[in-house]
């Protein structure tokens, strides 16, 4: 069953000029497309992952899944409620109230002025909730002692910070959690222990995530479906093995190619072509033509529509 529904979602944003500039350098406005026509599901109790290069649009999805941005055109739906156009208050209270996020930096989502035991019950207290111990049970859930309820932000570690970030997403005991790059900043080995932990605490209270990484390796141990992201376009979607044990599209060959790989010592790999794009001005047709070493005419011509190869969703007009 899918918990999240996301139907050709876009976003733009207007990155002009005041008005007044634009009319002594007579230009237009500028418009930037962060987000263009993405549609897929995220199944209950599963870990959709988002993978692509900086600027390709995986947090701007991310926020407005969670209801902190809204979308220019298309529709979010969580268990059938589109919270930018539904009217019953009590309903969105309630959609709301399942859905928590983890940021990419533990320390700037934290309060530094209250202590962790007033940041983690926050979403309960907010709703009138009991809190009574829930901040000194979550730290422990979390690897934690219960001792550091009465500590503030700047007196942990990045790893540990992290963990308070997810004892407080667990708080509101939310069905869907979306997590922002949430290992990006910390060490190696860290990254590995609160990977486990958010793996072990999936199982234990059945959680949904959508997992937004440009690290494949990450993705490829924790995802059970991967969307692949360029330009703010989703060009390719597989499970983890169809997605490295065939990728399909030029550009997911490219990220993969261009991983890091332990036996990879000595190996020559070619180094990908051309630049990103501009969003404000894409190209016309396929995002990925100007860089795309198969590229043809209708590649320049027409935008690839997603189609069913070989057990994933493609949008490449040369994937045969």
């Amino acid at each position: 069953m899918a918990l999240v529904s996301i139907r050709h979602l876009t976003r733009i944003f207007d990155v002009s000029k005041p008005w007044l500039n634009r009319l002594i350098e007579r230009k237009p406005r500028a418009l930037l497309t962060a987000v263009s026509d993405v549609s897929f599901n995220i199944e209950e109790k599963t870990v959709y992952a988002l993978v692509g290069e900086s600027g390709s649009g995986k947090s701007t999805i991310g926020k407005m899944l969670v209801g902190l941005l809204g979308p220019s055109e298309g529709a979010v739906e969580i268990r059938g409620t589109d919270l930018a156009r539904e009217t019953d208050a009590a309903k969105i209270d309630a959609v709301r109230a399942d859905i928590q996020m983890i940021f990419q930096d533990p320390f700037a989502s934290l309060n530094p002025r209250w202590r962790v035991r007033d940041i983690i019950v926050e979403p309960v207290a907010a709703r009138g909730g009991d809190t009574t111990g829930l901040a000194e049970r979550l730290l422990e859930q979390v690897g934690l002692s219960a001792r550091d309820a009465g500590k503030f932000p700047h007196e942990f570690s990045g790893g540990q910070r992290q963990r308070i970030c997810i004892a407080r997403a667990l708080a509101s005991e939310p069905k869907l959690i979306v997590c922002d790059e949430p290992t990006s900043a910390l060490d190696v080995s860290v990254q590995a222990q609160v990977l486990n932990l958010m793996s072990d605490l999936k199982d234990q209270f059945g959680l949904t995530y959508l997992f937004i990484s440009h690290d494949l390796t990450v993705v490829q141990h924790m995802a059970d479906r991967i969307g692949v992201l360029y330009l703010g376009r989703l060009v390719e979607e597989a499970t983890p093995d169809d997605l490295f044990d065939d990728p399909k599209h030029p550009y997911t060959q490219m990220l993969l190619a261009a991983a890091p790989k332990l036996d990879g010592f000595g190996r020559e790999v070619t180094p990908p072509t051309g630049e990103i794009p501009d969003p404000i001005n894409p190209p016309p047709g396929c995002a990925y033509n100007p860089r795309c070493p198969l590229a043809e005419r209708v590649c320049r011509e027409q935008r690839p529509e997603l189609r069913e190869v070989r057990g994933a969703r493609v949008a490449c007009h040369m994937v045969e």
